[in-house]
């Protein structure tokens, strides 16, 4: 299935993307797509049965704000350096272990809202990404299969960064990480049943019209169901958690001087294969 939240930020409702294309109106059956909806097997369920007979309410697309697929995310953890080509670009030895840092849930904004320039800032950055959606709370787990049979579904992510802040500014990669609108998510959610290997996906970005990145999950040094099991072990993951897994090669820190960052007025559009497309304006904050 494809879910996805639809309308004005803050008053978003819930829907479906059926397999016609057309949108349909989930409200009537699920009050939200969250952590909840997603490890509730029995509302899982009720979805199948109604978008399988037909049933649901078609909504009119026209004009239609999609918003992010998740609601109350509890927390977002990323994945750093998880690409060999992308750690060769930066001149980076490929990690040990899976580099982690994290981003906050109100970083996220819908596939096709603006993203925002900080004051001060010369060096954000732009990253596409796929996203990993938890659907089952997760410790210690033992085994790839594990990990995966934890996993509700996909998504695709852009994990804007300020390059200045994330490695100039002294401390962690949180500073340039955690700006306002630094994470576009989705426009879907699509349920792990339709993901039969998350590391056979193509990423794609364009910045005005010119592709920057053109990459594969299957560049990952540490692959989804490895990251979800490593991650596990340190930290305990509930339903409607996200995970940002990394990004490929491409970006504009990676290129020769002077490094193309993004400037208000361009316009950025990613996708994952499978796992829809978004589309950004860049503005100053």
């Amino acid at each position: 299935m494809k879910l996805l939240r639809v309308g004005e930020a803050g008053a978003e409702r819930p829907a479906l993307l059926d397999d016609e294309g057309i949108l349909r109106d989930l409200s009537g059956i699920v009050p939200e797509i969250d952590g909840g909806l997603l490890a509730d097997e029995a509302a899982l369920g009720r979805i199948r049965a109604a978008a399988g007979s037909g049933e649901l309410p078609a909504l009119d697309a026209d004009g239609l704000r999609i918003g992010p697929p998740l609601a109350r995310i509890g927390k977002i953890v990323c994945i750093g350096l998880n690409y060999h080509d992308h750690a060769r670009e930066t001149g980076a030895e490929p990690p040990a272990e899976p580099v982690i840092f994290f981003k906050a849930p109100d970083t996220v904004v819908g596939p096709n809202d603006t993203v925002l320039v900080p004051r001060g800032s010369t060096k954000t950055d732009w990253e596409v990404e796929l996203a990993v959606v938890i659907g089952r709370t997760a410790r210690y787990l033992e085994s790839a299969e594990e990990a995966l049979a934890h996993v509700a579904g996909y998504t695709v992510s852009n994990d804007v960064s300020e390059r200045e802040f994330q490695m100039e500014r002294g401390g962690t990669w949180d500073k340039g990480k955690n700006c306002e609108t630094f994470n576009p998510l989705g426009p879907w959610l699509v349920t792990a049943d339709e993901v039969p290997d998350p590391q056979n996906l193509p990423l794609r970005l364009w910045v005005n019209g010119e592709l920057k990145q053109n990459g594969t999950t299957a560049e990952q040094i540490f692959p989804v169901a490895e990251v979800v099991r490593y991650v596990s072990r340190f930290m305990t993951l509930y339903p409607g958690d996200v995970i940002n897994t990394g990004t490929p090669a491409g970006v504009a820190m990676g290129r020769p001087e002077p490094k193309p960052y993004l400037r208000a007025g361009d316009v950025v559009e990613l996708e994952v294969g499978g796992l829809g497309r978004q589309r950004q304006r860049v503005e100053n904050a």
